[in-house]
């Protein structure tokens, strides 16, 4: 199978240029090995070559030797190679010497030598639906930011066809399956998570079981705020449910999984009397998983046009998340004590922002558009400066910019 491109194969090259390693992170499966073989000219692998791993934990340095940029593939199995590497950069003193995957984050004390100056971090998400094929791209999201109008662009997706994307998702080996036989695998893929993956992370072992509900509340619950006395009062079952206290374990193993990643809240001066609610959103890495851990295809999906409204928000945001990536941004989200929220703040390291409410219906679009208006008044301009654009994403459509200055943009035609 050749090579699918990546979005983050650029920033990769970049890193390299500039940094004299990088460590390529993400979910297992999302293709991190085979994006850093595009850019390495040797490597050695910690997971299935058990004599490289024996190697390794005698002396680390015996596997650094090769050809460079020298792939080190899923480091955290030896995690004693972090601080070698580090020491055999300031040796080194030359750019693009290693790339370091992993499928999970080990504990800070592993690398408490951050490595600041030294090693980058890329993150590598699911696929979005440009890099699937799915989205021309004809409306960049750079160029919005750097002010321009969506290019003329449109979209036919129907809401069938955007819940079998939700359901499929991003994974480079599952996307072109049938809805079906991509959701049996993601099944697997979360029975593994909950039976041996999750223990693996800190070394302690949890009730499958528990996992398993914990997961579940996650999706029911995705794109929205949800505390963690509510995921464990969800968790109620046949046993004991999970402890409010032992919640937060549960999600921080899943995060260094890679599983789950909260979107942060936005905190800009406001000049109104109101005040920000700062509890984040909580998102799956990629909106599939929520549907897996539901056993919700899309015909069930379609039946729930509410709740699939949150999973479409979800896959805005995967996508979003590649595409600011790129552009050195980061994706928030706003909501205040009125219950005014913006789904998706982007904001620029240096300081453009850009405000992006998430429709699925063509109907909602009004709506949207006055609670951008309404949020952009409220913002103290003065000192975070005017948004650079402000957007509807909708599930279909034309992209067109609005009277009110309010673009309209079908995720079909979304890039990067």
């Amino acid at each position: 199978m050749s090579y699918q491109l990546r979005i983050v194969d650029r920033e990769l090259t970049r890193q390299l240029k500039a940094m004299g390693a990088v460590v390529l992170e993400g979910p297992k499966a999302v293709g991190k090995t085979e994006t850093a073989r595009q850019q390495a000219a040797s490597e050695v692998d910690l997971d299935s070559d058990l004599n490289a791993r024996t190697a390794a934990e005698i002396d680390p340095a015996l596997i650094l030797t090769g050809s460079t940029p020298r792939l080190i593939d899923e480091w955290q199995f030896v995690p004693e190679i972090w601080n070698k590497v580090r020491r055999e950069v300031d040796e080194r003193r030359l750019p693009g010497q290693f790339i370091l995957t992993g499928s999970a984050a080990p504990s800070d004390d592993v690398t408490r030598h951050t490595g600041a100056g030294r090693v980058a971090r890329v993150r590598l998400r699911p696929m979005t639906l440009f890099e699937m094929g799915r989205s021309f791209g004809e409306v960049s999201l750079g160029n919005l930011l750097d002010g321009q109008l969506p290019s003329p662009a449109n979209s036919n997706f129907t809401i069938s066809e955007i819940a079998e994307f939700i359901c499929t998702g991003g994974w480079p080996a599952l996307h072109n399956l049938p809805v079906v036989d991509a959701q049996l695998a993601l099944g697997n893929y979360l029975e593994e998570i909950a039976r041996t993956d999750i223990n693996r992370v800190d070394g302690v072992i949890r009730d499958p079981n528990k996992v398993r509900r914990v997961l579940r509340s996650l999706a029911r619950n995705v794109a929205t705020q949800v505390a963690a006395t509510v995921i464990a009062a969800d968790t109620a079952g046949e046993d004991e449910p999970v402890a409010r206290k032992t919640v937060p374990e549960y999600l921080s193993a899943l995060e260094r999984l890679w599983i789950i990643e909260d979107q942060p809240a936005w905190a800009p001066r406001l000049r109104s009397r109101s005040s920000m609610r700062i509890a984040a959103k909580r998102h799956f890495i990629d909106p599939c998983l929520a549907a897996a851990a539901l056993g919700a295809g899309p015909q069930k999906l379609l039946s729930d046009l509410n709740f699939l409204g949150f999973l479409f928000e979800s896959l805005v945001v995967r996508d979003l998340r590649v595409y600011a990536q790129l552009h050195d941004a980061k994706i928030f989200h706003y909501r205040d004590n009125t219950g005014l929220e913006v789904d998706a703040i982007v904001e620029r390291n240096d300081g453009c922002w850009a405000g992006i409410e998430v429709k699925l219906g063509s109907n909602q679009i009004d709506q949207g558009a006055r609670s951008l208006l309404t949020f952009s008044n409220r913002i103290d301009q003065s000192t975070c400066g005017a948004p650079a654009f402000l957007a509807v994403v909708t599930a279909t459509g034309y992209a067109y910019q609005r009277p009110d200055g309010v673009m309209v943009i079908p995720v079909g035609t979304l890039g990067p």
